[in-house]
């Protein structure tokens, strides 16, 4: 699964697109690098029944923004992305 599959995974768990749920996430204080994967992970699970993978794929982007490695972009196989900045604004609206 890529990344960016992940990400879009959230919002059909969620129904909330992933720059949504990054407004909500900061509105409980998960924030910034310094935020605690556990505390993020419990978050979602309890409130969206999200599960860990899920959920990290969201950490990730809490603590370093929408930037991910490029050593799967552009490459084939299974975690595969098409590029090395997620898309955060839903599925509908993807270019």
């Amino acid at each position: 699964m890529s990344f960016q599959a992940y990400i879009d995974a959230l919002e059909t768990k969620t129904g909330m697109t992933p720059r949504a749920l990054l407004t909500v996430a900061a509105s409980r204080g998960f924030e910034g690098p310094q935020v605690r994967a556990g505390a993020v992970i419990e978050w979602l699970k309890e409130d969206y029944g999200v599960g860990r993978g899920h959920a990290m794929a969201l950490v990730h982007v809490i603590k370093n923004g929408p930037a991910i490695p490029g050593k799967h972009v552009g490459t084939t196989g299974a975690h595969r992305d098409e590029s090395d900045t997620l898309w955060l604004d839903g599925r509908a609206t993807k270019r």
